[in-house]
């Protein structure tokens, strides 16, 4: 499994053990929104902040590829669905892990929706990627989330915890799920998953310190870091906003360490 772990220490701070990664794949859901129209730029601001890695859709490993500047962990997304969709909630397979090897991908990731009424191939999907990923030694992000019918609260722990575990159990090696909302719900689903959980940023945050506040709770419920895309990239100040999220998750800042960064 040794090229599995060189490539997890790519996207993985070596020494704290946990990551940031900033998602960018936003625009196969909803188009070039705020923030990702100049890819190459987006990049740019992404690494300067410390971003342990970022993560897009395979045409976009072209457009954004800068030649210059610090190296950033790169995940290729396996998975697409767009906002105009019958079911927007319906994920397919639109890249495989051996075009991700030729894009120079350290990880891939996928997309799972449980509960939505495709969940059952959505799970068939995820289970071929996590056996060719076992085959080419690939690390497997799994973004793993409770929407459907059925679903009357996709924040719910126990919905969150089922989502997480059914991630690791079909061989993710990084689960990306929604935080709970507290420190010690978080923390019984970072308990009942044996792989490294992270968060998902979800919409625009109203504050930075909303932000703050949330990736604190879940650092202190065990989580291995975050996965946030808008509330990063589309921040007035990307750069400064990725920095003061990375001395929180790798460096143990405060709210108040991270509030004076951004300022900085």
């Amino acid at each position: 499994m040794v090229g599995k772990q060189i490539r997890l220490e790519r996207i993985i701070n070596r020494n704290s053990r946990k990551t940031v990664i900033i998602p960018m794949d936003h625009g196969v859901t909803v188009g070039p929104i705020e923030g990702l129209a100049d890819m190459r730029e987006a990049i740019s601001k992404v690494v300067a902040g410390g971003a342990n890695a970022i993560l897009m859709h395979k045409g976009m490993v072209r457009a954004g590829h800068r030649g210059t500047g610090k190296d950033v962990g790169l995940i290729i997304h396996l998975s697409a669905g767009t906002s105009i969709s019958p079911d927007p909630n319906a994920k397919e397979l639109v890249c495989t892990v051996e075009e991700a090897i030729k894009l120079g991908a350290d990880a891939v990731s996928i997309h799972i929706n449980l509960g939505a009424e495709t969940d059952n191939q959505m799970l068939r999907q995820m289970g071929l990627v996590s056996r060719h990923c076992s085959q080419w030694q690939m690390p497997l992000v799994a973004m793993m989330y409770t929407r459907g019918p059925k679903i009357k609260d996709e924040y719910d722990v126990e919905n969150v915890k089922l989502a997480a575990r059914v991630g690791a159990e079909l061989g993710a090696d990084i689960v990306k799920v929604v935080y709970t909302g507290r420190t010690e719900t978080f923390a019984e689903v970072v308990h009942g998953c044996p792989v490294p959980v992270v968060i998902a940023g979800g919409p625009k945050m109203d504050s930075d310190e909303d932000i703050f506040k949330m990736v604190e709770g879940s650092l202190a419920a065990g989580s291995a870091g975050l996965s946030i895309g808008r509330n990063a990239f589309q921040h007035e100040k990307p750069s400064k906003m990725i920095e003061a999220l990375s001395k929180m998750v790798h460096e143990g800042a405060s709210i108040e360490n991270a509030i004076e960064t951004i300022k900085t």
